[in-house]
């Protein structure tokens, strides 16, 4: 009362509003708290307090545990808090291995890929094309990550046949495999399906689009005449070569001339006659 019986103030801050100025850990002047010290703290001792923690930084997921635990943020010191999933988690972010978050360069804002759900799971990683574009049919499994990475988030092939090689070597029609065709898929394939495919077979093997045979043929199976082999091929069943006499004739100034495909393949691999 200091011997004014009459002007006594009965709130906290009436009488508290030195202590109110002089705290630092944390300075309620700074972080601006209420004055209605109540709040926080009872008649019995300034500690312990509660403080509704929400109106600075709320509590979800994984934060809710540790609510009652003031020390693991802070430390002792409630004026350089950080407010930042990074300030917090910069150890676990250098210390992440699946992926390499430093390796990677991924970005430090925690929240762009994770909540505060405990383990950090489950995440997300909108970037991804910053990596690989996912197009076509990789779009349509671009939230099933264990498709492709299997739990591996660091040797993930970037390559077709890396993810695809089982597709290669299981193909039929054609066979790949004995064909020996090339492994980059996206030669002929694209990212929307497999098929339709588009196949440079006058680059990578025989002109049939263009020269002496371009408009002679409707099918595969007019020349690769085994089913399911297209390393199989046959040029002496069309036109005026189905006569093996007619051309052991033409070729009698051939050495060692043999009336087969592959013959006829090794001295007229474009096509024409001479």
């Amino acid at each position: 009362h200091n011997g004014d019986y009459n002007n006594t103030p009965n709130t906290c801050a009436g009488c508290h509003t030195d202590d109110y100025n002089q705290t630092t850990a944390p300075n309620h002047q700074a972080a601006q708290f209420p004055v209605n010290c109540e709040s926080c703290h009872t008649e019995t001792a300034w500690i312990p307090s509660s403080f509704d923690h929400s109106s600075f930084f709320p509590f979800t997921g994984a934060h809710v545990a540790i609510a009652n635990d003031c020390a693991a943020c802070h430390n002792g010191d409630y004026n350089n808090t950080p407010s930042t999933c990074a300030g917090c988690h910069t150890a676990d972010y250098n210390q992440s291995a699946n992926p390499n978050h430093q390796a990677l360069g991924l970005p430090t804002d925690c929240e762009s890929c994770h909540t505060t759900e405990p383990g950090w799971m489950p995440a997300t990683f909108a970037i991804h094309d910053n990596y690989y574009v996912l197009n076509g049919a990789h779009a349509a499994v671009s939230n099933n990550c264990a498709l492709c990475h299997n739990g591996d988030y660091n040797n993930t092939p970037n390559t077709c046949y890396g993810c695809h090689a089982s597709d290669y070597n299981q193909t039929v029609n054609p066979n790949h495999t004995a064909a020996q065709f090339p492994t980059d898929c996206q030669n002929c394939h694209s990212e929307m399906a497999w098929i339709p495919a588009n196949f440079d077979h006058d680059g990578m093997y025989f002109p049939i689009y263009n020269g002496r045979h371009e408009g002679e043929w409707a099918n595969c199976t007019d020349c690769h005449t085994i089913a399911g082999n297209f390393a199989a091929f046959s040029c002496i069943d069309c036109h005026e070569h189905d006569n093996p006499v007619e051309l052991a004739d033409r070729h009698d100034e051939v050495p060692g001339y043999v009336y087969q495909s592959n013959a006829c393949y090794a001295c007229h691999p474009d096509g024409e006659k001479d």
